[in-house]
Order: structure tokens, then sequence, then C-alpha cells
């Protein structure tokens, strides 16, 4: 079964799709009028042309491509870049260059990939102590590396 969700497209490229029947996320394309160079560690915002309308049960995750960080050494920062189901912007990917060189977007280019989640709304319950387990407060590697 699938969501049906709305989609304005001001770019001139394909909707997103996915690229096999397994896939998780579709591809987003950068829409842009000029080829971008991107220095070492430096960080752009990448237009998509898209904008979408979710049902309030669901977000959209903005995740980086595996092979565009492995090759190129691109990678999506505030991953997984979260997108409510109320914001009616353009989607916008940052992409940062970890990378020794200068790696260069062209109009197009598959530059992050677009996963749809559910969404559970929570309340909040004031209580004075919290249920104990073993664990307890450990965290940040309190178990060792085995």
């Amino acid at each position: 079964m699938s969501t049906i969700i709305p989609i304005v497209n001001h770019s001139h490229h394909p909707l997103p799709a996915y690229a096999t029947q397994g896939s998780s996320g579709l591809d987003l394309r950068a829409f842009i009028t000029a080829p971008v160079q991107l220095a070492p560690l430096e960080r752009v915002l990448i237009p998509t042309g898209l904008h979408i309308a979710m049902p309030n049960h669901l977000e959209a995750q903005i995740r980086p491509r595996s092979g565009l960080a492995i090759k190129q050494g691109l990678t999506c920062l505030n991953t997984p870049g979260t997108i409510d189901a109320d914001y009616r912007g353009e989607i916008k990917v940052i992409l940062i260059n970890l990378s020794n060189e200068i790696q260069v977007i062209q109009d197009g280019d598959r530059i992050a990939q677009i996963v749809f989640q559910q969404v559970e709304k929570m309340e909040w319950q004031l209580v004075e102590n919290l249920e104990t387990t073993q664990r307890g407060d450990g965290g940040f590697g309190h178990t060792g590396k085995i």
C-alpha cells in the first residue's frame, strides 16, 4: 500500500523515484542554474524545486546518498534532516564536501534521498521518579568495546 503525497515540481527534472523495487528512499536532484563548486569542508544549500504536502502522520527525512559519499566525499549535514508535515516551502539539501578536492554539483545531479516515516505523537506525563533498569543512567560507551 502506498500513500499519495501531493507534489509541486518547479524544476525541469523528473519527480523523485525509487531506483529499485526494494529502495527505501527516492533520489532528489539538484535544481540549479549553474554548476556549484564546493571546496573541501565547504557547505552549501542546494535547491530541488520540489514542494510537498504530507499527511500529519508522516515526516520526510533527507539522507545522504552512499555512492556520492564514498566516491566524492559529499554528504548531507543535519542528517537526517526532518521535513515536518506542515512545511510547504521548497525542499533544499545541505551538502558538505568532506573530500580533499573541489567537488562540482551539476543541475540534475542526484544529491540526496528522501525517506518517509510514520510519526507517533506523544504526551508528557510528569512524574517524580522513573522506574529503574539494569542500565540505569549509563551511557556514552559505559558497556566497553566488547
